[in-house]
């Protein structure tokens, strides 16, 4: 079972189109198959949105981001979920992350190859080529996005049934922002028992 956030969405539709017949999902969460690509059409209130990442693209961003992570890091997530109450302690207890010694280096780099401003690793080329065509995914998949999510709009996972041979569900939780699974753990968890009670009931 795949279940995916942002990157981990990314990565949970990047496993499904390759290898279908290992995962039962995904569920993804925030983030719609085929987003945020070089060639990728974005509204201009998306790209301001994206602001982040065009500043990330600078050797300024990756500064400020090296020099206040939790400064940073906070604003950031306080404005990509308006409505949610992020309190210290669980701020802090995920916050602990950016003491890796890698985090601004993959962090940075991140933003910077998803646009194509940066190289990815040469042993996964094939795959990521592959992945580059969009291969329609032919596993059942749900895509669980906040209406009031100011990252990646809800704008960016609509339409995409396309990009889908099996069976697909899209859902916007209205109230929520970008943390779904952390502002209604009840709807992903839904979703994920969704795809489970298939195999649990044989």
């Amino acid at each position: 079972m795949l279940v995916g956030h942002d990157w981990g969405a990314r990565a949970a539709y990047a496993v499904a189109a390759s290898w279908p017949e290992r995962p039962q999902g995904p569920v993804a969460c925030s983030v719609g198959d085929g987003t945020s690509t070089p060639k990728d059409r974005i509204s201009y209130d998306q790209a301001r949105a994206y602001w982040y990442q065009w500043y990330f693209g600078l050797e300024r961003g990756r500064v400020a981001l090296e020099q206040d992570p939790r400064g940073l890091c906070r604003w950031l997530w306080e404005a990509w979920s308006p409505d949610w109450h992020l309190d210290d302690t669980t701020f802090e207890t995920t916050a602990r992350s950016f003491d890796n010694p890698h985090f601004v280096e993959v962090s940075i780099h991140s933003c910077r190859h998803r646009w194509g401003n940066a190289p990815g690793d040469r042993r996964y080329d094939e795959i990521e080529a592959r992945i580059a065509t969009l291969p329609r995914i032919p596993v059942s998949t749900t895509v669980v996005h906040g209406a009031n999510d100011g990252a990646t709009f809800p704008e960016t996972s609509a339409a995409k049934e396309r990009h889908f041979t099996g069976p697909y569900e899209r859902e916007v939780i209205g109230g929520v922002g970008h943390f779904v699974q952390r502002e209604r753990p009840d709807v992903v968890s839904a979703a994920v028992l969704a795809h489970l009670r298939p195999s649990l009931s044989s």
